[in-house]
């Protein structure tokens, strides 16, 4: 039996993915063997031995030291787009605030009160402050195509703007899923010369953090109104502040906010609304749980952020699975292993992301207890599980 421990409140329908015959959610455990987390800090946590799998309710893992985590062999899942639904209809929300200025109009009527009678003939008299563009016509471009971004832009397309989309890693099940309307840009410069709002989907790393500066609001279509429901790090706000200032900007919505936003004309701060859903809660929860059991059961592993993708139906035997740096003749030096302790080997997969690899192998014949012990003698070989 698995011990499983959450760090946040998981929902009853991810809880219900573990078994009671095959797992035992203690939130007290000092060694279990998975642990379920939503956002709760782990950097300073130690890590215990006994540690086999993280399950992150969600597709951010900052919280997570995935590094480290790596290192002892713990394999960290993530849920994207389980909460992609949630997230696209606020994003769509966010256009309409954006470009009608719902925001401070409805402040202003709420000024109003105490007005009595006069309201109505207040609000005709006002109104015309707020002005702004209907959406249908307008040119949207979607940064980062994953299930969110497609999400959007198939939306978008239905309320009849004119959606381009860049993603240069575009996967084939997102590509499949896109709209025909879309049209493909090959470059941001091209996107934002000619888009009249852009909406970022796209992870937060080295290469996208701070990415939306002064260089590329410069490149932008004048008035451009931008939706961050992404992660805030991919826009540099003191460039961003500079363009609204300058009118190369017009608006700024953004479900991250921070210090310099804050009362802002121009700006819209959301308070990290886009995947606060019943529904996506849910999604997390049971993608995350299912992900975790499947591979403390099967060895199977599906969204990882640190090891590849690897799953394979079960054939019969016992199932191998070595975790291992990605290094030549790390598997030559496994097989041999195994057919030194006279095993024939039914199945077997093996890939590798970035330095981390993982291989997998159904045996049958006389399992050997010691078999693990001399898998994980072999250099770089990180961790061993015989199920």
């Amino acid at each position: 039996m698995y011990t499983i421990k959450t760090l946040n409140n998981i929902a009853p329908a991810g809880l219900a993915k573990l078994g009671p015959a095959q797992f035992k959610v203690d939130n007290e455990a000092d060694t279990p063997q998975g642990i379920l987390v939503r956002s709760a800090k782990m950097h300073e946590m130690q890590l215990p031995e006994s540690l086999l799998a993280i399950g992150r309710a969600g597709a951010g893992v900052n919280n997570i030291p995935v590094e480290k985590c790596s290192e002892a062999g713990v394999v960290v899942f993530n849920t994207p787009g389980a909460n992609a639904g949630g997230v696209a209809e606020l994003t769509i929300g966010g256009l309409v605030l954006a470009s009608r200025n719902l925001l401070p109009a409805m402040e202003w009527a709420q000024g109003l009160a105490g007005e009595g009678d006069a309201v109505p003939a207040l609000v005709e008299k006002g109104k015309s402050q707020f002005v702004g563009p209907e959406l249908a016509g307008k040119k949207l471009g979607v940064v980062g195509l994953g299930a969110i971004g497609v999400k959007v832009a198939n939306a978008a397309v239905h309320l009849g703007m004119e959606v381009f989309g860049y993603d240069p890693y575009i996967s084939v099940q997102a590509a499949w899923n896109l709209s025909r309307g879309v049209r493909h840009s090959v470059s941001l410069t091209e996107l934002v010369a000619q888009c009249d709002y852009i909406t970022l989907h796209l992870p937060a790393n080295a290469q996208t953090k701070g990415f939306m500066n002064a260089g590329v609001f410069r490149a932008c279509k004048p008035g451009l109104r931008l939706l961050n429901f992404a992660r805030g790090e991919l826009v540099n706000n003191a460039d961003l502040l500079a363009a609204l200032a300058e009118g190369q900007l017009a608006a700024y919505v953004t479900d991250f906010p921070a210090a310099e936003l804050l009362g802002v004309p121009g700006v819209t701060c959301i308070p990290h609304l886009g995947a606060s859903t019943p529904e996506s809660e849910e999604n997390c929860a049971v993608m995350a749980a299912s992900q975790l059991a499947d591979y403390l059961l099967n060895g199977n592993i599906v969204n990882s952020v640190n090891m590849p993708e690897v799953v394979q139906a079960r054939a019969a035997g016992k199932r191998v699975c070595v975790i291992h740096k990605n290094e030549p003749g790390l598997i030559s030096a496994i097989t041999a292993v195994i057919t030194q302790s006279k095993l024939n080997i039914e199945n077997m997969v093996n890939k590798s992301k970035k330095e981390m690899a993982y291989t997998m192998l159904d045996v049958t014949g006389g399992m050997d207890a010691a078999l693990a012990d001399q898998l994980a003698a072999i250099p770089s070989v990180i961790r061993v599980r015989v199920l």
